[in-house]
């Protein structure tokens, strides 16, 4: 069987290697990789490989966006540090999910659950994961809060907001939470439609947009429906893109 590793620490990458060459000697490890970029490029030009140790979140994002650029068919082994009652929906999606740290005990039993699954079964894991993976980039980005990860739907994002290198999103219903990506990252992720890269620290929602007012040098400043740390300007230069933006779904009468 070969299989390929995807996780960012080195130190968990390492431990997992040493588990497999015990628990499972005839085990070939293809590679193992640390980011989505990475990985999405490995998995363009290689073979899929029989199995994907593959850690949730990695350094430049979660690993659910892997699954958006590239087809996967092999089955899914997932590992992580959080709260395995957050994770319901990755038990019944992967083959298993091994919570860190991990031990040979564990790893053997998802090997073991593995290779008793028919080949249909294992194409039955694979598109359930495709359609779990699709699901969060539409619709959810995963939050890390403490020991818990929480489910944080596009709809409820007002605005995003960067501050001494911390990105947060702002609710509309008044909840803060902390984002592991930067404002460039957000706006590959979050529908152009829907939300608008106002300045180099705001990216709001079109339905928090409340009130528009002419600032000085032909700037606009944006009023939303929520509290905000700071006065939103955007530039002379962007003043037209923005107009666009409005205009597109919601046309001047």
């Amino acid at each position: 069987m070969k299989a390929l590793i995807i996780e960012d620490e080195t130190a968990a990458a390492q431990n997992l290697r040493a588990i497999l060459r015990q628990v499972a000697p005839g085990m070939e490890i293809l590679d193992t990789l640390e980011s989505v970029s990475e990985s999405v490029a490995w998995l363009e030009s290689n073979p899929q490989p029989d199995l994907l140790f593959m850690d949730i979140h990695l350094a430049d994002g979660e690993s659910f966006r892997i699954f958006r650029a590239v087809e996967i068919t092999a089955p899914v082994i997932f590992t992580t540090a959080y709260d395995q009652y957050a994770l319901e929906a990755f038990k019944v999606s992967s083959i298993d999910y091994l919570l860190k740290p991990i031990n040979a005990a564990d790893v053997a039993r998802a090997l073991e659950k593995l290779r008793r699954l028919t080949g249909s079964e294992r194409l039955e894991y694979g598109s359930r994961v495709r359609e779990l993976a699709e699901r969060q980039q539409e619709d959810t980005f995963l939050v890390h809060v403490r020991d818990k990860i929480i489910p944080l739907r596009r709809e409820q994002i007002a605005y995003c907001y960067t501050s001494n290198e911390k990105v947060t999103a702002c609710c509309f219903d008044g909840a803060v939470y902390p984002l592991d990506k930067t404002l460039e990252a957000l706006q590959t992720l979050l529908p152009e439609a829907d939300f608008f890269r106002a300045n180099r620290q705001f990216i709001v929602s079109r339905r928090a947009v409340g009130e528009i007012v002419v600032w000085f040098g032909s700037r606009l400043a944006l009023h939303l429906t929520v509290p905000t740390p700071e006065r939103i300007v955007i530039s002379k230069a962007r003043v037209p893109e923005f107009k666009a933006w409005l205009r597109s779904v919601h046309p001047a009468g």
